[in-house]
């Protein structure tokens, strides 16, 4: 070999990731019509530009629900952003949502827990007896959805939230009182682009979902408004209609709304079907904490079954412990203090505690307090007003 400077291009050094996947979502709609081999039905299809439904073989005249969906989710979240399309042939809710029998346990576990939340969706115009103001399925499905997202987050270690479809909406007056429920999963949105819909738009909240980090409200005035040019209530346009807002918000739904002195419409807030005071009554809180709770599982799964130094009491040596708990703290804050997505104090969104008197050789477990700093947010603000008269 002649005489020769070599150069090696090292790999790896930059510290990129994978694509965020905060926002991926799974868009479920029920009562989908396969079509031939290219779309079939209880498989997922990851979409990433409307475009992409020409190849599944899917328009308006064969899944019409589909594509209105999927035009509101890109009109909302820029094109290039990942939504996984499951069509389901199945109409109601709470038999698909159902953890023990129905279809989205093994859909969960075959996407690796990826998924970070649902958006439940129907393509059927079947008449319904309407009670409580709301399609009856909706309301019995709250406590499946639930159960479901439990499951992820207990055994699939990928926790995930739900968001159902306000089907057949009627009455806000008759609708149950979400903030009455215990369902910190599960939210229920209502409201849609056409008038007298027994739909809800929500290919525009799951666009507004994957567009924002965990801790965004997706109510955020400052982000500007919703995509749709028309949004109702019912057979009320939401410009006339805020008083069944109002409504609607107490009680804990999801909806759009209007504001004075703006154009377009916003989302009312991010209230999940759970009463006000739990930790998790908001979509930012229920977000912000699933995504930690990931962070710190993937971090301490790299101790699982590793040996541990320790002392003669079977405690753990404080060297490792120290390193444990510095290995959470540091993974939480790189990837979401240093984004913004938690509050810092002394330049740390976390804190990881492990109790040192533990004895790890008698139980073989070690057990931490992980705890993350939220964000506030002003739902309320109030300016007084008058007429200054004096110094003061």
């Amino acid at each position: 070999m002649l005489p020769r400077v070599r150069i090696n291009y090292l790999n790896g050094l930059l510290g990129t990731v994978p694509e965020n996947q905060d926002g991926l979502l799974g868009l479920v709609v029920l009562g989908a019509t396969a079509v031939s081999t290219t779309f079939v039905l209880g498989k997922t299809y990851r979409l990433v530009r409307p475009d992409d439904l020409e190849a599944l073989g899917i328009n308006t005249t064969n899944n019409a629900r589909i594509v209105e969906l999927v035009k509101q989710f890109y009109a909302e979240a820029e094109e290039g952003t990942p939504v996984y399309l499951i069509g389901i042939e199945a109409t109601a809710m709470t038999t698909v949502l159902d953890v023990d029998n129905g279809p989205m346990k093994a859909i969960l576990q075959s996407l690796r827990g990826a998924l970070r939340g649902l958006i439940v969706a129907s393509a059927s115009t079947a008449s319904v007896t309407v009670t409580d103001g709301l399609d009856p399925d909706v309301l019995t499905a709250m406590p499946k959805a639930q159960a479901l997202a439990t499951w992820a987050a207990d055994s699939l270690y990928a926790p995930i939230f739900v968001i159902l479809e306000g089907r057949h909406f009627s009455s806000a007056a008759d609708a149950p009182d979400l903030t009455a429920l215990a369902y910190n999963r599960v939210g229920v949105f209502i409201g849609d682009v056409v008038t007298a819909s027994i739909n809800a738009a929500v290919g525009t909240l799951a666009g507004r979902i994957a567009s924002a980090p965990v801790q965004r409200n997706i109510g955020r005035v400052a982000s500007g408004p919703l995509a749709p040019v028309e949004m109702f209530i019912g057979s009320a346009s939401v410009d006339e209609a805020m008083s069944v807002v109002d409504a609607l918000y107490a009680k804990g739904y999801i909806t759009p709304r209007i504001y004075v002195g703006l154009t377009g419409y916003y989302m009312v807030d991010d209230h999940l079907a759970v009463a006000g005071t739990d930790d998790y009554a908001h979509l930012t809180a229920r977000r912000t904490v699933d995504k930690a709770a990931r962070i710190a599982y993937l971090t301490m799964l790299q101790s699982l079954l590793d040996e541990i130094e320790l002392n003669t009491d079977g405690t753990m040596q404080q060297p490792v412990l120290k390193s444990w708990q510095a290995a959470v703290v540091d993974a939480i804050n790189n990837q979401m203090t240093a984004a913004g997505e938690l509050s810092v104090v002394d330049g740390s969104g976390c804190k990881f505690y492990i109790d040192p008197a533990q004895n790890v050789l008698a139980t073989s477990r070690v057990e931490g307090t992980l705890k993350v700093r939220p964000f506030g947010y002003g739902r309320e603000i109030v300016v007084n007003i008058g007429f200054l008269t004096t110094k003061n």
